[in-house]
């Protein structure tokens, strides 16, 4: 495994980070493709195992089963020290006034709920789910700033905005003296690539770290076009973000992967590590290839040809994940 700063921070993450949206109780109707604690046993072992110590999940993920589940992990087969714990907060919990958003309330009371379920006294990185445009950006940057401050934080980053929030966002701790973001948590795949166009710069610029979700476009670039997998039927994310009219880059990643004899999910995931400015693409993993695929991925490298292959058949499209 290799390691790597978060961005400019300190912080010292794994290349790989483990999605653990794949992990959560199905019976709380988050999402039906999700492994229990059973299932997920043998993805966090192989995790272990490979050096993965960068562990990425939310409040939302399974209304809270995904961090139990996380916690109940950490316990059993390795030692909190050894892992950047990572959460976040902004989606709705319950109906109470501290179930949403981020408001100073709704930060103090999800990172105290939070922490009980995943079982431990602080978390590693704090993300804020998405820009909440009800909240103060002063209100939602000094709440951050005081989890810090209590030990109950390290880092904090965000996740999927346009760049002017999350500039705003910087600034406001900046003027007064309050932690900064280190991350962005955003969509970057060969099939949704605007990012490149306002965000990495100001990522660049100002130091801080990306680390993509959904690095494989939902699976759409490690699968020949047209196949189908449980999650991809039902899940209506993906299904916004892509249309038929992205198979040519499906066929573009098919034919690499064939020429080079190896899975699409390598070459797929080797481009987005190839950009300076991802310190850890997030790999969702279900079965245990899934993982294996994203380690090996690390040491395929892409030529110049083969990247302007790939990036060839791409279009414009409207960013999805958030307004």
């Amino acid at each position: 495994m290799e390691y790597t700063r978060l961005g400019r921070s300190g912080l010292k993450i794994s290349r790989l980070a483990l999605g653990c949206m794949s992990f959560g109780d199905t019976s709380r109707g988050f999402s039906q493709w999700a492994l229990d604690d059973e299932g997920a046993e043998p993805i966090f072992r192989q995790a272990i195992e490979a050096g993965v110590n960068f562990w990425d999940t939310a409040n939302i993920y399974g209304y809270g089963s995904s961090e139990e589940i996380v916690g109940r992990a950490i316990t059993k087969y390795t030692r909190r020290e050894d892992i950047v714990l990572a959460t976040k907060v902004m989606f709705k919990m319950h109906d109470g006034p501290g179930g949403a958003g981020l408001s100073r309330k709704a930060i103090m009371e999800q990172i105290d709920a939070s922490l009980t379920r995943l079982g431990t006294d602080y978390v590693d990185l704090y993300q804020i789910h998405r820009f909440d445009p009800e909240a103060p950006v002063e209100e939602t940057m000094e709440a951050l700033h005081d989890l810090v401050k209590a030990g109950k934080v390290r880092y904090i980053g965000a996740s999927s905005m346009w760049a002017w929030q999350f500039a705003s966002m910087q600034h406001a701790a900046d003027l007064n003296g309050w932690t900064r973001f280190v991350s962005m948590q955003d969509q970057y795949s060969l099939m949704m690539r605007e990012e490149e166009r306002e965000m990495f710069g100001l990522l660049e610029a100002q130091g801080v770290g990306s680390i993509p979700w959904s690095p494989l476009a939902k699976g759409r670039v490690a699968r020949p076009w047209g196949q189908q997998t449980t999650r991809s039927s039902n899940d209506p994310v993906g299904d916004a973000a892509f249309s038929d009219d992205d198979k040519p880059i499906a066929d573009a990643v098919e034919k690499i992967a064939a020429d080079r004899g190896i899975p699409m999910a390598q070459v797929g995931l080797a481009w987005v590590l190839r950009n300076p400015v991802v310190s850890a693409p997030i790999v969702g993993a279900t079965k245990e290839h899934h993982l294996a695929d994203a380690v090996a991925a690390l040491d395929v490298h892409l030529t110049d040809d083969e990247i302007a292959v790939l990036e060839a058949p791409y279009f414009p499209k409207k960013p999805t994940g958030f307004q």
